[in-house]
């Protein structure tokens, strides 16, 4: 899986992008993914279409980018509500276009509804101008997140 991929076969990352640098758990198992903060507030995480995320069409498995969505929706929630763990209660998504082998695909998303520890985003994941997948999301806040030392 990730630790598969050595430094000199990584593909080239677009301006602005950093590796998320995820130790353990299902981010490791799904990378690597970039992240990209923007001055204003607003974020992009992104990844290249490896072998490991195809299917047997070699396009990347739906499984795949319903779990970037997870991550890419999700973050918005740690845009307004910094330090603090978040939960997915339910995440909808339409399928628009195909990823392919070798895409560079990103996603963001805006919080569109707070209601207490509920938040209500709205996401899209692309490829260049190609939107790939729409959707929401409602995520929970949790407890806040221990300093990092």
């Amino acid at each position: 899986m990730t630790d598969d991929l050595l430094e000199d076969d990584a593909p080239p990352i677009p301006p602005g992008y950093v590796q998320m640098r995820w130790s353990r758990g299902f981010g490791r198992q799904i990378g690597p993914l970039y992240q990209r903060e923007d001055p204003d507030g607003g974020y992009a995480r992104a990844f290249l279409v490896c072998e490991h995320h195809t299917n047997g069409m070699m396009n990347c498995h739906g499984g795949m980018l319903m779990a970037f969505a997870d991550t890419a929706f999700g973050h918005a929630v740690s845009t307004q509500k910094n330090n603090h763990y978040w939960v997915t209660v339910r995440l909808l998504t339409d399928f628009i276009s195909a990823a392919k082998l070798g895409d560079w695909v990103e996603g963001s998303a805006k919080v569109v509804g707070q209601d207490d520890d509920l938040f209500t985003v709205e996401g899209r994941i692309w490829c260049g101008e190609r939107t790939i997948m729409t959707g929401t999301g409602i995520f929970k806040t949790l407890g806040r997140r221990p300093e990092r030392r």
